[in-house]
């Protein structure tokens, strides 16, 4: 007689791929753009958390559906309905915004090693940048997955600062439940920027590539044995995705009461680097809550920036039919490679040339928000196509909620405009 795993150990067994690619959504460009907003807005925007978890998730299960049955990439299922300039102009454009957030990303986990270490910040910037492009060319993908899944655990640490800075909660609840509107362009480029760093399109890519690394790491090897998934992986995954995204989302509103709580309550407003923002919260918050901060930054950063400038290489590597995967040996796969350290290479030298991070991430959020729409729109073209998906499309609800979700981000873009 074979007894069914407990439901706890069902849940550990499915996390994976969901839980990685929830927690890289709450990157050093993420946690730069909650911190201008509690601090600009104060708690205004506590209310998106909550409401945007089940919209992630569902694009999120959407693109990891696409992975699943067709045993390809999102730009290789793509590839069946749109012509190759258009991927090709796309993965352009995400390579460019993704190294824009590598850069902004190294500059802030440079600075939050700078607060905690003394080291000069541009020694980390080039000891991060050289470490994690080894590290992605040389380690194999279940030694980076399982790493990445354990450093998905320093998220907690906004939840701790939060409490430590001993919030006023009757007012956090009452900004969650009640929606609050913007009424200025300002306001309005700030909603964008929350969608846009956490409904962002570099996850979707890596969402569905890793759904492809996982198979192959099993033994499918080739794309008529990735083909099609069982009901049981499907809730395996939906399992996966909705825990990391719950727990993306979480660290989302703690990170907004946080500083909402601190710089926002004792006007401190304008911020410019990772390090002005531990710095302002030192004197206001205690060391252990700035220490819980920096410490932040840097772990979210080591997850982030493989998914980054990985999520490109994928793009690219489907769309010209490239050898691909982190499992690859570099010299099969050297042009997947070359695009990871070139997106890296720029990265560390951006930082070199004196761009303020916490602005560069904060407009690379609002830039992904403008961008994400139109990728959500062939997202669901894909998912909704029997044929291409083996006959399991996406479901009914999840069409729903994936199209509502682009229509909210497209009218949040022409809101900035128009307002």
């Amino acid at each position: 007689m074979v007894l069914k795993p407990s439901p706890l150990r069902r849940v550990l067994a499915a996390l994976g791929p969901g839980v990685i690619t929830g927690a890289a959504d709450d990157d050093p460009s993420g946690i730069a753009t909650y911190s201008i907003t509690g601090a600009q807005f104060g708690t205004q925007f506590l209310w998106t958390a909550p409401l945007l978890w089940p919209l992630m998730a569902a694009v999120q299960t959407m693109c990891a559906r696409i992975g699943m049955v067709t045993g390809k990439g999102l730009t290789g299922a793509l590839r069946t309905k749109y012509p190759r300039w258009l991927l090709a102009t796309a993965a352009g454009a995400l390579f460019i915004a993704n190294t824009i957030n590598v850069g902004a990303d190294l500059g802030g986990m440079a600075d939050a090693a700078h607060v905690l270490t003394g080291v000069r910040a541009f020694v980390w910037v080039l000891a991060f940048g050289i470490g994690i492009t080894v590290a992605t060319i040389r380690l194999r993908y279940a030694v980076i997955a399982n790493t990445l899944k354990w450093l998905a655990l320093i998220l907690l640490v906004y939840v701790i600062a939060a409490i430590d800075v001993h919030p006023d909660w009757g007012a956090v609840l009452r900004a969650t439940v009640v929606p609050r509107l913007p009424h200025s362009r300002e306001g309005w480029a700030t909603l964008v920027a929350i969608l846009g760093t956490t409904i962002s399109p570099y996850l979707f890519f890596w969402q569905a590539s890793q759904e492809v690394e996982e198979e192959k790491a099993a033994g499918q090897l080739t794309l008529r044995a990735r083909m099609g998934a069982t009901a049981a992986q499907i809730g395996d995954r939906k399992i996966d995705i909705g825990l990391g995204t719950f727990f993306s989302n979480v660290a989302m509103f703690f990170i907004i009461v946080t500083t909402a709580s601190t710089l926002h309550a004792h006007g401190q407003t304008h911020l410019e680097t990772s390090a002005d923002v531990a710095a302002a919260l030192r004197p206001l918050a205690g060391r252990s809550a700035m220490l819980l901060y920096t410490i932040g930054i840097v772990g979210t950063g080591l997850l982030a920036i493989p998914t980054l400038a990985g999520s490109a290489a994928y793009a690219f590597a489907e769309t010209f039919d490239w050898k691909q995967g982190i499992d690859e040996r570099f010299g099969r796969a050297h042009a997947f490679y070359a695009v990871i350290g070139v997106s890296i290479a720029i990265g560390v030298a951006m930082d070199f040339a004196g761009i303020g991070a916490v602005k560069a991430l904060y407009w690379t959020a609002v830039i992904n928000g403008l961008l994400a729409p139109f990728l959500l729109i062939g997202i669901l073209h894909a998912a909704t196509d029997r044929k291409l998906m083996n006959g399991q499309p996406s479901s009914l609800l999840g069409r729903v909620v994936v199209g509502a979700t682009t229509v909210a981000m497209f009218a949040a873009g022409i809101a900035m405009f128009v307002v």
